[in-house]
C-alpha cells in the first residue's frame, strides 16, 4: 500500500474504534452477558458484538481485507496482500468487572516475502479517551501528540509491566521472571491489558512489558506503536496458533533487563 491509503486505513481504524469504543463505555458498569467462562478468563457476548461492529466499519472502506480477530477470523487471511489483526476488547476480564482498564486493537497487516508485517496500529481506550496510532517509518502518536519511548538506564527505577497468560506453561515461565525482577525494579505492574501495557511503554510510563503465551491480535498494533516511538520488541514464536513470547522496552533498558531475566 501507499502512505496515502495507509493513512486512510489507519482513519478506518479510528473510526471503527471509536464505535466499539463507545459500545464498552456504555456497558462498563452494567450487568454483561457471558457466553464462556473458565477459571483465568471470561468471554462476553459484548466481545462478540464488537468485533461485528469494527468488522463492518472497516469493510466500508476495504471491503477487500479480511479480519484476523479474536473472535472470529476470516479463511481469507492467509491468503491475501493485507489483513486487519482486531482484539476486540483487550482486558476482557477487567471489562467484565467494571474496572476501565481495557483497549480496542486493531493493526493492518501487509504481505511481504511471505510473512504479515504489521503497517498500521491504533490502539484506543475509550474509557480514558486516549488513542495510540502509528503509521510503518514515521512517529507514533497519541491522541494527535508525538510520543517516545522513556530514557531511563537503571533497573532500580524501573516500572515495569507482566502479564500472565492462562497456561501452565506460561506461569512455569513468568514466575520465575516476577521473582527475579521485584527486588530489582522500582515495581511491577499487571494491569490486565497487553495492548495498554505496550502503549504505555511507546509513551514512556512503564519502561518494558514482558509476557509468555500472548496472542497476535493483543499485540500487532501495539508493538508497531512502540517500535515507532523508538522502542524495542522482541517477538518468540510459541507453539499453538498466533502466539508469542514478547519483549519490549527502551533501548537503554533492554540489554540489563534481557540478562536479568534470560
Amino acid at each position: 500500500m501507499k502512505l496515502a491509503e495507509r493513512r486512510a486505513a489507519l482513519e478506518s481504524a479510528r473510526v471503527a474504534a471509536g464505535v466499539a469504543g463507545a459500545l464498552m463505555k456504555k456497558h462498563l458498569y452494567r450487568l454483561k452477558k457471558v457466553d464462556e467462562s473458565t477459571p483465568h478468563d471470561i468471554k462476553l457476548e459484548l466481545d462478540v458484538r464488537c468485533q461485528k461492529l469494527i468488522t463492518r466499519e472497516l469493510a466500508q472502506h476495504f471491503l477487500d481485507i479480511p479480519v484476523l480477530g479474536e473472535e472470529a477470523i476470516d479463511t481469507r487471511v492467509h491468503s491475501t496482500g493485507a489483513r486487519w489483526v482486531v482484539d476486540p476488547i483487550d482486558g476482557t476480564v477487567n471489562f467484565a468487572h467494571g474496572i476501565p482498564h481495557a483497549a480496542v486493537s486493531i493493526a493492518l497487516q501487509e504481505r511481504h516475502d511471505d510473512q504479515y508485517l504489521t503497517t498500521v496500529g491504533l490502539v484506543y481506550d475509550p474509557f480514558m479517551d486516549e488513542c495510540w496510532t502509528a503509521i510503518r517509518g514515521y512517529p507514533a502518536y497519541r491522541n494527535g501528540r508525538k510520543i517516545h519511548v522513556s530514557s531511563n538506564t537503571e533497573l532500580s527505577t524501573a516500572v515495569i509491566s507482566l502479564g500472565f497468560a492462562k497456561s501452565s506453561e506460561s506461569l512455569n515461565q513468568m514466575l520465575p521472571v516476577f521473582h527475579k525482577l521485584i527486588p530489582k525494579v522500582r515495581k511491577i505492574r499487571l494491569m490486565g491489558s497487553a495492548a495498554l501495557a505496550m502503549t504505555y511503554v511507546a509513551d514512556g510510563r512503564f519502561d518494558a512489558y514482558i509476557e509468555h503465551g500472548i496472542r497476535l491480535w493483543d499485540i500487532a498494533a501495539g508493538a508497531l506503536i512502540v517500535e515507532q516511538a523508538g522502542g524495542q520488541v522482541h517477538l518468540g514464536t510459541l507453539p499453538g496458533d498466533y502466539s508469542y513470547a514478547m519483549q519490549c522496552s527502551n533501548h537503554e533498558m533492554n540489554p540489563s533487563l534481557t540478562h536479568l531475566v534470560y
